[in-house]
């Protein structure tokens, strides 16, 4: 087995002492057993829980086809898609990848810029990236169950127009491919309808949970990177988190320690990461909770900072605000790349006792000393340590906190698979726009 990910909790033993972890262990233990016994609320959307292992083959074998030919007759992919069906793939990609990827020249970057839109409303941004798109070749992954998702719908809708008009309607559709559901809804009707190449999204797995489906599979091939490695280090974690013990279990320990805190009154978990590749994988993991917990007035609030950025603005509140926070460490020990700092004959900035060294060394520093820094402040603290950034680890990474949200959701006595205040903002602004009632 490769090298795995670490969960390190020694940060909170000033707030969870040893005697009060091990007396949670029955609670916890009893919220793995509901889930891995598929007995809790939601079980009819696990499927996320055996992919890994056991992913439609053929399935992966298209997606692979597919990307290939996105390579070859592309030099842009968008990707149409909001929530779970967009911010896995970004997640991936830019923790994977260059970080001005889609700035590369073709030489540099050998496949397809990926743009992703229909994640909002906003009218600049759809003409901006038209303006980027020109008359490039393109072809667009549509991302949707139901395919009436009004911000996906609209920018479907728009870059469709463009296609047809580039390309004819014939020739534009053996450019579409639409993620959805296998058999009924309205992008899947009208992908029957057009001819467009159709991937699934299992009926027994959340938007929040799909990145290891096509939703992500698809946009991340795409990208050059390794989806077989990726499901590897689901995989391997998968295995991991279902046969460890209590002690010795990451994704457990992790939802017992942040549900501890809960109820010692704690309201916010931040997490934080010291490189500014990992944002979306932070945008994923809050979108992951909070429709996972925040239910029934309950459950913490997931936020997120990029630091050290967001330590010359949120860093003040970290550090002496209310104590209501807790705060989770994303550590990627081994910097995917290196920058020396170079020396200078006058000394003007005082930065001279760190020439030679890297910009990683100081970013290490930084957050050692950030953490030493919210620790004697009054936050506790708990660290996931990735090895490196690549495909194997984010595998891994996924499903750990996948596994430790179906834990702590039934730790909290409700159902982490659903999302029924969702819909109550598009019944307020489906009646503002006097959309016609069925």
């Amino acid at each position: 087995m490769k090298e795995q990910i670490q969960f390190v909790d020694e940060g909170v033993r000033d707030w969870i002492s040893d005697e009060e972890f091990k007396n949670f262990q029955a609670t916890a233990e009893a919220a793995k057993e509901r889930l891995m016994k598929r007995e809790g609320a939601g079980n009819d959307f696990l499927g996320w829980m055996d992919l890994p292992e056991q992913y439609d083959r053929d399935e992966l074998r298209r997606i692979k086809e597919a990307a290939r030919k996105i390579q070859n007759d592309s030099r842009v992919l968008l990707v149409i898609g909001i929530g779970g069906s967009y911010l896995g793939a970004r997640a991936a990609i830019e923790f994977l990848h260059h970080s001005f990827y889609n700035s590369l020249s073709d030489d540099e970057r050998t496949t397809p810029k990926i743009y992703f839109c229909g994640n909002s409303n906003s009218s600049k941004y759809l003409a901006d990236l038209m303006d980027i798109l020109g008359d490039q070749d393109f072809s667009i992954n549509v991302i949707s169950k139901s395919g009436t998702t009004t911000e996906s719908a609209v920018a479907f809708r728009i870059f469709k127009k463009k296609l047809e008009e580039k390309y004819g309607k014939e020739e534009a559709a053996k450019r579409v491919y639409a993620t959805t559901d296998r058999q009924r809804g309205a992008l899947k009707k009208m992908a029957d309808k057009e001819g467009y190449t159709c991937f699934v999204i299992p009926d027994d797995v959340g938007g929040r949970y799909s990145v290891l489906t096509a939703v992500g599979l698809l946009p991340i091939a795409v990208s050059g990177a390794d989806v077989d490695a990726l499901l590897e280090g689901a995989a391997d974690m998968r295995r991991q988190v279902m046969e460890a013990s209590y002690e010795e279990n990451p994704s457990v320990r992790y939802a017992a320690c942040r549900n501890i805190l809960l109820r010692k009154g704690k309201a916010v978990e931040v997490l934080a990461n010291y490189e500014t590749s990992l944002h979306y994988v932070s945008e994923w993991w809050k979108q992951l909770y909070g429709e996972s917990e925040g239910k029934n007035q309950r459950g913490l609030f997931p936020a997120a900072v990029d630091l050290t950025t967001d330590l010359h603005s949120m860093g003040q509140y970290m550090q002496d605000g209310a104590r209501i926070l807790i705060e989770t460490v994303m550590n990627v020990e081994e910097s995917p790349r290196t920058v020396e700092i170079p020396a200078e004959e006058e000394d003007l900035d005082g930065l001279n006792y760190l020439a030679h060294k890297t910009v990683d060394f100081v970013n290490k520093a930084a957050m050692e000393g950030t953490i030493a820094a919210h620790e004697e402040g009054g936050v506790p603290i708990m660290r996931i340590d990735l090895p490196r950034q690549d495909e194997y680890t984010l595998g891994q990474l996924f499903y750990f906190f996948w596994f430790a949200c179906g834990v702590s959701g039934y730790i909290g006595a409700i159902n982490p698979f659903d999302q029924p205040g969702v819909e109550s903002y598009k019944r307020n602004m489906f009646a503002i726009l006097g959309k016609p009632q069925k």
